[in-house]
This record gives structure tokens, C-alpha cells and sequence, in this order.
């Protein structure tokens, strides 16, 4: 009965140590210049072949867009994220609502280091259509949005009633940390290395604090149980 637990933390720590060797990669591969020309070709990729100020499609395009990117800013998560603990709190759900502050927290301090450290220049291609106040990498929306959207997605698909209900929550979650990230490139305001970088570090964090709340979980019943 012991093996499922075990397996499960194996790999959940291969996942972790995947994630943060492929951010590793990215930022080497970034400041050595060698994503360039991707980084580049993907920006102009959303936009009109003959006015790249202008994005592709029509102007409800980005209307849409810029309100599917809100959904990764830091008010907005901090919001949502408040209110979810608050319910918790109310349900006497301490543990959920812990994890979900410290997940949040964590993250959003460790983006702002990175942020810190690498400190790289936001895209300058396009004109912003929105206003930036920190540096490009990683991207926040996209690293912020994965741990609080994921996190909220594993808390509700641990209550789910059956595997497929588990499997859709988490799809939905993932899909949308997928659009965030995919707005950021559209608008102009990211290097879609920022936001893959954004998405690794974001959903290791994510998965480290879920996997320790869940160790910290199973020894406490453990007691309970001697």
C-alpha cells in the first residue's frame, strides 16, 4: 500500500527538477542571445504583416485578449486568492488555506527575484498597450497565474468524486494558464521565453508546495494513527 505514495513523490520531484532544468536552459540560452531570432519571429507572429502595431484579427481580438491577460495580474490573483482562503478559513479548512498563502507568497517572491537578478529588458518591438512597471524575465503573469490556478486546481480536484473529474478541473486550469501566457505574447509585453521560463518556475513552485503540504499531510495521520 506504500508504493502509490512513493511513486507519487518520485515523480513529482523528477517533474520539479524537469522544470527548473528547462528554466536553467532558457536563461542561458536567452542571455547568451540565442533566442533571438525565435523570440522575435513569435512577437511578430501576432501581428499584421504589413503594420506590426497592429495585432492580427479583428479589434475585439484584443479587447479579449487584454481581458484574458487581467486575469494573471497580481490585484487579480491576490483577490481571488483572498477570498478562497477566507472560505476555507470559514470551512475550518486551515491546511487548504495555508497552502494556498504560501504558494501565493512564495511565488510571487521568488518572480520578483528573478526578476532581479536577470533583469531583462521588456520587448521593443511593438509599442505597449498596457503600462509595465518590472523587468521582462520571467514573465509574472505567467508564472503567478500557474501557481495560483494550479494550486486552486489541485485543491478542487482533490475533492472531485471521480478521476475524470479530476482530469477536467485540471485541464481547465492548465488552459488557462496557457491563455495568460499566450496574451502576454500577443500584446506585445512578453518574449514567449519569458513566458515558457514564467510557466516552468511557476508550476515548480506550485508543485513543491503542494507536495510538501501533502508529506505534511500523511505524517500527521500517520500519528493519528499510532
Amino acid at each position: 500500500m506504500q508504493l502509490l505514495p512513493e511513486i507519487w513523490l518520485l515523480g513529482s520531484l523528477l517533474l520539479i527538477a524537469g522544470l527548473l532544468l528547462i528554466f536553467m536552459f532558457i536563461a542561458q540560452d536567452v542571455f547568451e542571445g540565442e533566442t533571438a531570432a525565435f523570440d522575435r519571429a513569435a512577437i511578430l507572429a501576432f501581428r499584421s504583416a504589413g503594420n506590426i502595431s497592429d495585432p492580427v484579427g479583428p479589434p475585439w481580438v484584443e479587447e479579449a485578449v487584454r481581458d484574458i491577460t487581467a486575469l494573471g495580474s497580481i490585484i487579480v490573483v491576490v483577490i481571488l486568492s483572498g477570498a478562497v482562503i477566507f472560505y476555507l478559513l470559514l470551512l475550518g479548512r486551515r491546511g487548504p488555506a495555508l497552502l494556498l498563502l504560501i504558494s501565493l507568497a512564495g511565488g510571487t517572491a521568488l518572480n520578483d527575484l528573478l526578476k532581479y537578478i536577470f533583469d531583462r529588458p521588456r520587448p521593443d518591438l511593438v509599442l505597449h498597450n498596457a503600462q509595465v512597471f518590472t523587468s521582462s524575465f520571467p514573465s509574472g503573469h505567467a508564472a503567478v497565474s500557474a501557481v495560483v490556478y494550479l494550486t486552486l486546481g489541485a485543491l478542487l480536484a482533490r475533492e472531485a468524486p471521480s478521476i475524470a473529474v479530476k482530469i477536467y478541473v485540471m485541464a481547465v486550469a492548465m488552459f488557462l494558464v496557457f491563455l495568460i501566457g499566450v496574451s502576454r505574447i500577443f500584446l506585445g509585453l512578453h518574449y514567449p521565453t519569458d513566458v515558457l521560463a514564467g510557466w516552468c518556475i511557476g508550476s515548480a513552485w506550485a508543485l513543491t508546495c503542494w507536495l510538501a503540504a501533502d508529506r505534511l499531510h500523511h505524517k500527521s495521520f500517520a500519528k493519528t494513527r499510532l
